[in-house]
């Protein structure tokens, strides 16, 4: 490559960069429309994106939930104790409940043994009911909840 086009792609990567700091397009194809902006294809912005995580500049490309915007008044982060060895069926299952937005495996694990963290939101009901039923569901009986009191200010931060 040369330094004319190196120092190109540079330039690339930095505009995909400024754009995935910001809210990505809320569509089909997002990579595809951010390509478009910068001038490049789907394919070569997700390859961007890709090289930018192995190389570290990027740790995680995740949304923000607004939960209170969405109608969730009753929000609470659950953390699992899961053994290694169950952590990927204990997320499958997680994730299929409607309650649940999302969840993620946590290494180092919390206090040395939550490995599971889940984010959990209802409009209505009992919540601790409902973290009850899906602890018999998925076979987990030591877990912790952080009740969320106040949602502050979500933004991400910028580098460029």
């Amino acid at each position: 490559m040369s330094p004319l086009s190196n120092s190109m792609s540079k330039h690339i990567e930095k505009k995909v960069g400024k754009i995935l700091q910001r809210d990505i397009p809320l569509v089909k194809r997002p990579y595809e429309v951010i390509g478009m902006r910068v001038g490049i294809s789907e394919k070569e912005t997700i390859d961007i994106v890709r090289n930018l995580k192995e190389r570290g500049f990027i740790r995680k490309v995740g949304a923000i939930v607004r939960h209170h915007k969405a109608g969730y008044g009753i929000n609470a982060m659950v953390v699992w104790a899961v053994p290694e060895e169950g952590v990927e069926e204990v997320g499958q299952k997680l994730a299929s409940f409607q309650a649940v937005s999302h969840c993620y495996e946590r290494s180092p694990a919390f206090e040395s043994k939550y490995t599971v963290f889940s984010m959990m939101h209802t409009g209505e009901g009992d919540l601790d009911l409902l973290i009850d039923e899906i602890s018999r569901e998925i076979g987990i009986d030591d877990f912790l909840i952080l009740a969320t009191e106040e949602e502050f200010k979500k933004s991400s931060m910028e580098y460029f």
